[in-house]
């Protein structure tokens, strides 16, 4: 409990007392059996009774979350210029009072849901897109009053700020905004950029009537049943494309491949028969190099062929016929004496 608060209960206890003790003088005296002094007590319970109730109205204090705005009988515009800072303060007993105000962090929510907004019920923003799309944003506007500037908010708006500056304002700069993008941009490429003139716009009205905006919260976009219906149709058409596409694209890659699966196969075909054909080239080259060496050979050694012939024969061959024209008879005792 403050000390002003402490003093006030003082002096609420004092006037109960004063009130007792005339009560029961009166009904002493009713009885023939007056206090003794009643008089001078009752004036000193009084005198006590107004002085601390003087007190209790001339001690005020500011909690650090506030700041207190003076009203005054005797200032010349009705009020103190500068609010009360926080901790134990003096004003004038009943001629001055004190309007608080919060400077702590606040939250105004608009939504769709029935429970989640300041109002209750559908609270959401109704807009319609550059596209002509009608659309629903459910937003929340983070704010504290300006500690510095409270008397001009208890001037121009006193406690209405809430709804009737916070709230008017952020529903007409959402519309404002909500009509400068197609509905495509706003859930998709420009979102931040939408989020960034809404914050943007409203934190210089607020800044204009004496509140700092802390933040601005977009927190969600919902489409009408039409729109809806027409863009799950378009997804469904887009997946079915791409589906298309996919087997498309399968199809081409197996064509493809079984393309160059023949390619390969008749690129295997036509290596084969070069080989073979440079491998035929080259025993054609072989035998006839061969057998150019050989005709040099028997050119100079012509009894090579005879030796050669004579040594295929079979070793069990004792007798050799020739033709009867033949010039020639070959002795065989080699055989002979095998």
């Amino acid at each position: 409990m403050s000390i002003a608060g402490l003093v006030q209960g003082i002096a609420t206890l004092a006037w109960i007392g004063l009130g007792a003790f005339i009560v029961l003088a009166v009904v002493r005296a009713a009885r023939n059996t007056p206090m003794k002094k009643t008089g001078s007590l009752i004036l000193i319970f009084g005198v006590v009774a107004v002085m601390l109730t003087t007190v209790s109205s001339g001690l005020v204090f500011i909690q650090p979350e506030e700041r207190g705005v003076v009203i005054s009988a005797f200032a010349p515009k009705g009020y103190r210029e500068e609010p009360l800072q926080p901790g134990l303060r003096w004003i004038l007993p009943f001629a001055e009072t004190v309007v608080r105000y919060p400077i702590s962090k606040q939250t105004y929510t608009m939504s769709i849901a029935a429970n989640e907004g300041d109002i209750y019920g559908d609270d959401s923003i109704t807009a319609r897109t550059l596209d002509g799309q009608e659309i629903f944003v459910d937003a929340s506007v983070i704010y504290a009053v300006d500690p510095a500037r409270v008397v001009q908010v208890h001037i121009q708006w006193q406690d209405r700020y809430p709804q009737d500056l916070v709230r008017a304002q952020s529903r007409g700069i959402i519309r404002d905004a909500v009509s400068q993008f197609r509905v495509d941009e706003l859930v998709s490429t420009e979102r931040v950029q939408f989020t960034e003139m809404m914050r943007s716009a409203m934190e210089k009205k607020l800044a204009d009537n004496g509140l700092i905006l802390e933040d601005f919260v977009l927190r969600n976009i919902t489409f009408s049943p039409e729109y809806a219906a027409s863009v799950e149709q378009k997804q469904i058409a887009e997946q079915q494309a791409q589906q298309a596409k996919f087997v498309v694209e399968t199809k081409r890659q197996e064509a493809e491949q079984v393309r160059q699966t023949a390619e390969g196969a008749a690129d295997a075909v036509i290596i084969k028969a070069k080989g073979d054909a440079e491998a035929r080239v080259i025993q054609a080259k072989a035998e006839a190099e061969a057998l150019a060496l050989i005709s040099s050979v028997l050119k100079e050694n012509p009894d090579l062929l005879m030796y050669q012939y004579i040594n295929k024969l079979a070793p069990t061959i004792q007798t050799m016929l020739l033709p009867n024209n033949s010039p020639f008879l070959f002795p065989l005792p080699t055989l002979s004496q095998q």
